[in-house]
């Protein structure tokens, strides 16, 4: 058989018969809620802070 080609006897039969208890239900383990992070530096310090890395050799 040649490559690429198509024979329905290599494939296989599977059960597809699930149950929805079986199945994972994702809305279970969903995040409700709020996530606040406060760095303590203003956008300009962080800016700096970005163009000396962004400068560094070693990096």
């Amino acid at each position: 058989m040649g490559f690429g080609s198509y024979d329905e006897s290599e494939q296989q039969d599977l059960d597809a018969d699930f149950d929805d208890d079986d199945a994972v239900q994702s809305e279970q383990h969903a995040h409700v809620g709020s996530f606040e992070f406060e760095n303590g530096a203003s956008s300009d310090e962080l800016i700096d802070r970005l163009e000396e890395i962004k400068d560094d050799p070693e990096s």
